[in-house]
């Protein structure tokens, strides 16, 4: 600035000089004068703007070559922090090698001293840059180093809280998939280790006899033999032209074998006639009360289940002489025990609590009394009556949903009871009842909008659902497999358990001419 102002001031000066002379020489060239007077200062102030832009440039300039001087003392001072520290790695080798050599202790101890001493100085120069280096940056950004430091940190943890939830996410989906396949393995386990072979009841027993003219001594003069044997024991005896074969008719088990029994000893004997048959039959009735007893305890013996109340034991004998849907219901109870006993020892559960539930579930089929009462709730009220534990008493009275489940018990005897009533072979119907109910299972189905088709498929446990696409959408379609399921509980009767299956499929067909 002041090399311009001296220079315009000279220009100025010359100017007014020059005026003075041609004022002085000629007063007719003033008006000249004046007119080159207006234009020196008009070409002054040009170049005053001009300098302005030079010395701005210059500044720019400078400033420029300051801040790369500043980056490139940033890297040497980088530099000499890697030197330091390779020199440090040195230093210690060195001192290593001052150890090991103990004859040059003395001179390699004085030269590591200098040259530690003059590390340190460079160390110290180095961390004194360092701090005004830091103090800048301060200066330029407006945060302090701890200013920074947080709010890194907080971007740090957002980030990292981010990333966890989706980890979390990803280890909650592994985790179900795999304790669906955990789950399938132990139910499959269980199945393989425990095989039971199926007993499937009959109404009726066929007693052989060695010839046919003991079918005269049964039925008596008149018929009075066979009518008292049917009046004391309840069963229905057919004698007919089957060869060496007398036939038992009855619903229960246990006067069909107490008929059995009471003939085999009587045709032993010999002596039938009505006394004789009234007399053989109270004895017979009498012993099989007692084998009821010992079948009790033999069954609770063989699986392990110890302190069962007498009349617990006495109704599991009976159970020998009562059939569920074809399948006798101790071989019923038994493998369900087992089943159960397999599976929570699988779940790290009480094995022997969860097989004292599988063997007692069905105890509500064997009393003859409160008909109208669910026997899974009869089977809960006599367990809490002869003081089981209240987890045995909730699996009983829930294997059917008639309560609600508290125990993890209850849904291993559920599943158990299913697996053994469900396995092929294990029960049997009547085929007119059994078609019967699959044809009612899909014309249940057919009656809601939008399905096209129903079929009724392994054996009545599953019911597939084809709906029409464009009438039916997907919300709809779950809606429709809820409905479904809710009429088949309320207005069907069924072993086991109905999976609904809906299909919705969307098919688009075009033709290339």
């Amino acid at each position: 600035m002041d090399a311009v102002s001296m220079i315009a001031g000279a220009l100025f000066g010359l100017i007014l000089g020059g005026g003075g002379l041609f004022l002085g020489l000629r007063r007719n060239l003033r008006r000249k004068s004046e007119k080159l007077l207006k234009k020196a200062a008009t070409e002054a102030e040009v170049l005053k703007e001009r300098k302005i832009l030079q010395a701005k440039e210059k500044f720019l300039q400078l400033k420029e070559e300051h801040e790369k001087s500043i980056n490139q003392r940033n890297q040497k001072v980088s530099q000499a922090e890697q030197r330091v520290k390779h020199k440090e790695t040195k230093l210690n080798q060195k001192l290593q090698e001052v150890n090991k050599a103990e004859k040059n202790y003395s001179s390699l101890k004085d030269q590591l001293d200098n040259q530690l001493d003059i590390q340190q100085s460079k160390k110290a120069e180095v961390e004194k840059r360092i701090t005004e280096l830091t103090q800048k940056l301060e200066d330029v950004s407006g945060y302090s180093a701890e200013q920074a430091r947080n709010e890194l940190l907080a971007l740090l943890k957002e980030e990292t809280r981010s990333k966890s939830a989706h980890m979390a996410q990803h280890i909650i989906e592994e985790a179900k998939i795999n304790a669906n396949k955990e789950a399938q393995k132990i139910v499959v386990q269980t199945i393989q280790r425990v095989a039971t072979e199926q007993a499937i009841e009959n109404s009726v027993s066929v007693f052989n006899i060695e010839s046919d003219d003991i079918k005269g001594r049964i039925i008596g003069r008149e018929g009075r033999n066979i009518r008292a044997l049917e009046s004391a024991t309840g069963v229905e005896i057919v004698v007919d032209d089957t060869p060496e074969a007398i036939i038992l008719s009855c619903f229960d088990p246990v006067r069909r074998e107490v008929a059995r029994l009471s003939l085999h000893q009587l045709v032993t004997d010999g002596r039938i006639h009505p006394a004789r048959i009234e007399e053989v039959v109270d004895k017979t009735t009498k012993n099989i009360d007692h084998e009821i007893i010992e079948v009790g305890k033999r069954t609770a013996i063989d699986l392990g289940i110890h302190n069962l109340h007498p009349e617990l034991i006495r109704m599991i004998g009976r159970m020998k002489y009562r059939s569920s849907y074809g399948q006798n219901l101790l071989q019923h109870s038994r493998e369900v025990a087992n089943l159960c006993a397999v599976m929570a020892s699988e779940l790290g559960l009480n094995a022997k609590q969860a097989k004292r539930a599988g063997l007692l579930h069905d105890i509500g089929k064997v009393p003859e009394d409160e008909p109208e009462v669910p026997h899974a709730i009869l089977g809960m009220k006599l367990a809490e009556k002869f003081g089981e534990h209240p987890d045995v008493i909730n699996a009983i009275g829930a294997h059917h949903d008639e309560i609600e489940m508290n125990s993890l018990i209850s849904p291993i005897v559920q599943v158990c009871d299913a697996i053994s009533g469900a396995r092929p072979g294990a029960r049997r119907e009547v085929v007119e009842s059994y078609i019967q109910r699959l044809k009612d299972l899909e014309e249940l189905a057919m009656n809601h909008d939008g399905v096209s088709k129903a079929y009724a498929i392994q054996a009545g446990r599953e019911l597939r659902v084809m709906v029409e696409s464009d009438k039916v959408d997907d919300h709809m379609a779950s809606q429709i497999s809820m409905d479904i399921s809710t009429k088949i509980e309320k207005e069907m009767t069924y072993p086991g358990q109905v999976r609904v299956t809906v299909i919705r499929e969307t098919r688009s067909v075009s033709v290339a001419k």
